[in-house]
């Protein structure tokens, strides 16, 4: 995946994301006490809407196009143990950890100073191509 191909995928990169958040929030449960207090901590607003769900494997789309754009760029795939999406957050089941959920609660942060989903993705997305997961701003913060 590079650069040319984003636009094309975006729309329904955002659509998937909504899809998965949505169902993390009625399947997920909230941050305890101690998850109150370090999302408060990394400058999440409302940490009580906040839910995680704890999976076998993190998501990955059914399409075809969006999938292999995904575990090209590193973002998913069978290493990955948390995945954010708005409010939402997917962690591994055996992989949770205090650091792994504050790292996932700065994206939560992250999706908000944005305002949503479809515009949080872009910009992630965007340095995700062109400089790697692992070397994102987004991810290094």
């Amino acid at each position: 995946m590079d650069l040319h191909d984003l636009p094309r995928l975006l729309p329904r990169a955002v659509a998937w994301a909504e899809e998965v958040a949505g169902h993390v929030a009625s399947a997920g449960e909230p941050l305890d006490a101690s998850g109150l207090s370090d999302a408060k901590t990394v400058g999440v607003q409302r940490p009580e809407r906040v839910r995680v769900l704890m999976v076998d494997h993190l998501p990955l789309p059914s399409d075809s196009d969006l999938q292999a754009a995904a575990l090209q760029t590193g973002l998913l795939g069978p290493t990955m143990t948390g995945l954010t999406l708005g409010h939402s957050i997917l962690i591994r089941r055996g992989q949770l950890s205090r650091r792994l959920l504050t790292h996932e609660c700065r994206h939560v942060f992250q999706y908000e100073q944005a305002g949503s989903i479809a515009e949080f993705l872009p910009s992630y997305l965007q340095s995700i191509v062109q400089v790697g997961y692992f070397d994102s701003p987004f991810e290094k913060e």
